[in-house]
């Protein structure tokens, strides 16, 4: 069924066709039978997964950049998410890059992405969570709060506006992750590296010892590092006794497209790629490092996770918890219930 309906909706712009079915999912869970309906439809079966000390209902969670303004957490939390991750959240409200900036390469199973952190500013998205949890309703789901830098804001001043997102967002997310990876905002991957990457991070970790209660801190790397500058940043990670690493983002490489992958690609232009040909880099970097950590570092998975074979992997390669971007696209609302009940 689902299929059918991608086939029509892959008619359109793919942004546009985010944000109608995002109305369409406001729409139907706010009549109560249907809403009911929903959540019997898409339930997972209980897979109980602790990770940096958080308690997840199951190990699926969706990533940041699907509800980067946190506007559809109760629509989405019928579709039995086990965390949400909203963001990437910047200081100031920005436009992001201009339109088209979404791509569908549907040969490959693959999106590219270049949005540019278009969000609503850290005020806006703070204020709309302080309502989410007045709310009673999915008090089990964790909140991700996925932090980034303005376009604007030089390099030299980025840790004063991961200093903005944190001490806002703190008081209504479980956990944090440090987005210095996206390749869609200039000169932002210069950030890992590793005097600017420990400015930040250090600098967070102390804000976040003086709360009375601190929130897991991870960090979200790219793919297209080699494997030097990725044990680079794990060593990083593991001297400043960081919470966890994400691994990973979306990607500048091209090269495991398909020649009509290729030619969509050329047509997108740059941007992050995701999907289907994201998934092998992935679970090598996850690999990596658990074996440099020895498994003491945790791990959240994320890039090519499609089906319950996907997860597994990534769980064999060292990886605790998984989230799922493109996948969702391409498989439909059912993904959750399908990994959940597979694995």
């Amino acid at each position: 069924m689902y299929s059918i309906l991608r086939t029509i909706l892959f008619w359109f712009d793919a942004e546009k066709v985010h944000h109608f079915s995002m109305r369409m999912l406001h729409l139907a869970s706010s009549v109560g039978w249907l809403r009911s309906l929903l959540a019997r439809q898409y339930a997972a079966k209980a897979k109980p997964t602790t990770f940096c000390g958080l308690q997840f209902a199951n190990p699926i969670g969706l990533a940041a950049g699907f509800d980067k303004n946190a506007a559809h957490l109760n629509q989405l939390a019928l579709l039995a998410f086990g965390h949400i991750e909203i963001g990437t959240v910047t200081p100031q409200p920005q436009q992001g890059n201009p339109t088209p900036r979404l791509f569908r390469l549907p040969e490959d199973k693959a999106l590219i992405n270049r949005m540019g952190f278009n969000n609503d500013g850290v005020e806006a998205i703070a204020q709309r969570l302080r309502q989410y949890r007045a709310s009673t309703q999915h008090s089990s789901l964790i909140i991700g709060g996925n932090i980034g830098k303005n376009k604007d804001t030089p390099n030299a001043y980025a840790y004063m506006d991961y200093d903005k997102c944190f001490r806002a967002l703190h008081p209504v997310v479980d956990y944090f992750v440090v987005n210095v990876s996206s390749p869609n905002t200039p000169g932002l991957r210069q950030l890992q590296e590793k005097p600017a990457l420990q400015h930040i991070l250090t600098h967070l970790q102390g804000i976040n010892s003086s709360q009375p209660v601190q929130r897991p801190l991870l960090l979200k790397i790219a793919p297209d590092l080699t494997n030097e500058q990725l044990l680079e940043v794990v060593d990083l990670a593991m001297e400043i006794q960081l919470d966890g690493l994400v691994v990973a983002n979306t990607s500048l490489d091209r090269s495991h497209l398909s020649d009509a992958g290729k030619i969509r690609a050329g047509e997108a232009g740059n941007g992050g790629l995701s999907g289907k040909p994201a998934g092998q880099r992935s679970t090598e970097m996850i690999r990596l490092v658990s074996s440099r950590t020895q498994g003491k570092l945790p791990i959240m998975a994320s890039g090519g996770i499609f089906t319950a074979a996907d997860a597994q992997e990534k769980i064999a390669a060292g990886a605790t918890l998984l989230q799922v971007w493109t996948g969702f696209v391409y498989q439909g609302p059912a993904i959750v219930k399908q990994i959940c009940n597979g694995i």
